[in-house]
């Protein structure tokens, strides 16, 4: 299991855009759980609702948890995702 923090900076926050970008892109490592939360509340990065359900806003911190059998390459796939997106 692979873990980071990031705090998002697109002033609209986790919206339906990046959210369906991000689902898409962790569909790409099959047979890995890729999972965003914000404080109690987690949502797989592959369900668009929940993702955008977090209600995370610029400003706050989210944790990515990466865990399966492509963790590394799904981990720094995501990471970069995250900085170039959100």
């Amino acid at each position: 299991m692979k873990q980071f923090d990031y705090i998002i900076k697109d002033p609209s926050g986790i919206h339906a855009d990046p959210a369906v970008m991000l689902g898409k892109k962790a569909r790409e490592f099959g047979g890995t759980s890729i999972t965003v939360s914000k404080g109690e509340n987690s949502a797989l990065a592959t369900k668009l609702m929940a993702l955008i359900g977090l209600g995370a806003q610029c400003g706050d911190m989210v944790t990515v948890t990466v865990e399966g059998e492509q963790e590394d390459a799904a981990y720094k796939a995501i990471e970069e995702f995250m900085v170039e997106n959100m």
